[in-house]
């Protein structure tokens, strides 16, 4: 029987990066069981880290005896000092962007669009940036593994392809000449800051 990890992520951009990944790997993940009945605790870590802890320690007291994972994942551009780091899903939030209580999530457009705007006068060579993915595996409120995955790019003055969410339309990969909205699911296995960890991951893990 294949291993089974609960997912505590609403994000299906997310979970179908982990469950490809895991699959590779004769893993299988899942959503946690009501997660969406479950009240989020506050991301208030520094650290991907911390934020994916807090996540998965939480998380894994709502199933009992079950691993349950969490992550932490963003963008870090280097000529931005790092950011937007661990604010990455709340960049254009944290600069008044919303969108208004009927409109459908266009948050991965505004927090592209701050992006641009705040690399606009950076010229390509400095656009240098990374995906990093932490993850931590919990079982009734306790750690049990860590892992991380990291994924080296550069930023474009403008978003390519239609696949993936979040900033990949705009992270460039120079050893394919390729976005990571242009590549397939299966190629993100080896080369996505989320399949990287999983892969990282499940050697640590209690069987």
């Amino acid at each position: 029987m294949a291993l089974r990890l609960y997912a505590a992520t609403t994000s299906q951009g997310k979970l179908r990066d982990f469950r490809t990944a895991a699959l590779a790997h004769g893993i299988q993940i899942d959503p946690l069981p009501g997660l969406d009945a479950i009240p989020a605790p506050e991301e208030n870590g520094a650290t991907f880290a911390e934020n994916a802890t807090l996540k998965a320690v939480y998380y894994s007291r709502f199933a009992p005896g079950q691993l349950v994972l969490a992550d932490d994942s963003g963008l870090e551009v280097d000529a931005l000092d790092g950011a937007p780091g661990v604010r990455s899903a709340r960049f254009a939030a944290d600069s008044g962007l919303t969108d208004s209580p009927d409109a459908n999530d266009n948050s991965d457009v505004w927090n592209n669009m701050v992006l641009l705007q705040r690399l606009a006068n950076v010229p390509q060579p400095r656009r240098t940036a990374r995906y990093r993915c932490v993850l931590v595996a919990a079982r009734d409120g306790q750690p049990l593994s860590t892992a991380e995955g990291v994924v080296e790019g550069r930023i474009l003055d403008g978003p390519r392809g239609t696949g993936g969410f979040g900033y990949d339309p705009l992270f460039y990969l120079p050893e394919l000449d390729r976005t990571m909205a242009e590549i397939t699911l299966e190629a993100k296995l080896d080369r996505s800051h989320r399949g990287r960890a999983i892969a990282a991951l499940l050697p640590l893990l209690p069987v």
